[in-house]
């Protein structure tokens, strides 16, 4: 017997039915390949412990990297209550915990899946060298509380130690030169690209017990000690830097007061720099606790030292003065100050750190010729106690340190009237933090290999359509079908 032309109809719907669903599978099983998905994001912590504060930045970075170095940038910062890890030297265990609060932020920021991997790394710079100096058994032990400290913490914590002064000074040069885009920059072709026409610039870092001096000169550098090596984003980078140990700004206060009271009998001191009317106490021992200042031979650490005022700018200036040695390298050879050698300096530069912060405080960072940055300390340095004690902050040392930095600038480093313009004061670049630490991570990124993207089995996008395609059309076919069905079906 024939089979009816409702049969027949239901009969070949059904069978095209079947064929699209045969091909939807078939497609979805042999067009299967290796799809590779874009690589995640890496984190990287540095603690930057210098020798008045300690501060944690967070970065972060894509997994793959662009011409071997990282793209790198700042996820967070938090500044560390108290001093400097140096100064907890006889009590070396609350040097870990102030850590605490910080890393404690740190793990609410980082994914709690990546934390276990996140490279971390404490990095000291001249008030642990000083110590180090002082008593290297004492810096161990902060070293070993703060290890201690981070070790508690989930992170891939990679160790402490003292940067020397080079790397301070040439980490906080890649640090501008990132951010301010003469290393790469991403073009408006969407690709990241070495700037041709960029000049890069100079750096100029004042901490607490040194400062450094970085940057590209114009010719050969002569003395191998000062000369530092980059290779980043396939570039070769050779920069002159050096860093003067003891002639950061507190203990070039520290230096300036100590030869203020050298060869006087008299518990009195008179301090040009600092404003008239003003007076404290210090101790001999806080006075002389540092290999920058030695103490005198007939040495009493408990005697109280008076120190009074006298708002005296041209003695002030003077004094400073003498706390550098500007004729050590002769005639013959180019030179900064005490004997070291320095080629002549090259291109624009960033002051930050305490350069930047001094002069912000006296409206000295608007890019102000010499002559007027000279004119503002001098007057600064002439008001009374009674004109300066309505400021915030340490006051008295204002005076003192804008002197040293115009000192130390101007016949130190050697910019005169017509190079002084090239000095930028700016305490950030591009929103980020300036500092050695980022430049540090960027360098690092070098050892980091480029990840390789996770793979995972999907479909091209043609044959995702195709399949997609059959799919739908199997479903209408079955829709028809159903509805031919119900038609046709006797009441």
């Amino acid at each position: 017997m024939g089979c009816s032309p409702k049969a027949i109809a239901v009969g070949c719907l059904l069978a095209v039915v079947v064929v699209s669903g045969i091909i939807a599978v078939i497609l979805a099983v042999v067009g299967v390949k290796d799809v590779y998905l874009p690589p995640g994001t890496k984190y990287g912590m540095v603690f930057d412990a210098g020798s008045s504060h300690t501060a944690l930045y967070i970065y972060q970075w894509p997994a793959d990297k662009e011409n071997g170095t990282g793209i790198v940038s700042q996820a967070e910062a938090c500044t560390v209550q108290g001093p400097g890890i140096s100064s907890y030297a006889e009590n070396p265990a609350n040097a870990g915990a102030s850590l605490r609060a910080c890393l404690d932020k740190a793990m609410t920021i980082i994914p709690a899946e990546q934390q276990r991997e996140t490279p971390t790394y404490l990095g000291a710079t001249a008030g642990m060298r000083l110590l180090r100096e002082q008593n290297s058994t004492k810096a161990d032990l902060v070293f070993a509380e703060v290890s201690k400290t981070i070790r508690q913490y989930p992170v891939d914590f990679r160790g402490a130690r003292i940067l020397t002064g080079n790397e301070e000074g040439s980490f906080g040069w890649i640090t501008i030169n990132y951010l301010l885009e003469t290393l790469i920059k991403f073009s408006f072709a969407g690709k990241w690209i070495r700037p041709q026409s960029a000049e890069v610039l100079g750096a100029l870092d004042l901490g607490g017990a040194s400062t450094q001096i970085t940057f590209q000169p114009s010719g050969t550098i002569e003395d191998n000690s000062t000369e530092v090596f980059f290779r980043l984003y396939g570039t070769n980078y050779s920069v002159y830097t050096h860093s003067y140990l003891c002639y950061g700004r507190d203990q070039a206060l520290k230096m300036l007061l100590a030869a203020l009271r050298k060869n006087l009998t008299s518990q009195q001191i008179s301090h040009p720099c600092y404003p008239k009317g003003y007076e404290e106490n210090v101790t001999a021992a806080a006075l002389y606790d540092s290999p920058c200042v030695p103490a005198p031979a007939a040495h009493d650490p408990s005697q109280i030292l008076t120190v009074r005022g006298t708002g005296a700018p041209a003695e002030c200036r003077s004094a400073i003065q003498k706390l550098f040695n500007f004729t050590a390298c002769g005639a013959n050879r180019t030179c900064g100050f005490n004997g070291v050698y320095q080629p002549p300096g090259h291109g624009q530069f960033f002051a930050f750190s305490g350069f930047y912060y001094t002069f912000h405080f006296l409206n000295l960072t608007n890019e102000q010729p010499l002559s007027i940055i000279n004119a503002t300390i001098w007057g600064f340095c002439t008001k009374g106690w009674k004109e300066v004690r309505f400021f915030q902050g340490r006051l008295h040392n204002y005076c003192p340190s804008a002197f040293y930095i115009l000192t130390l600038l101007h016949e130190g480093y050697k910019f005169d009237e017509q190079t002084w313009s090239n000095i930028h004061f700016r305490q950030k670049a591009a929103n980020t933090d300036i500092g050695w630490t980022l430049g540090y991570v960027l360098n690092l990124t070098n050892m980091i290999p480029a990840e390789t993207p996770e793979q995972v089995k999907g479909q091209q996008h043609g044959l995702w359509a195709a399949t997609i395609f059959f799919i739908v059309l199997s479903a209408a076919v079955a829709l028809v079908a159903i509805l031919f069905q119900c038609l046709w079906n006797p009441t």
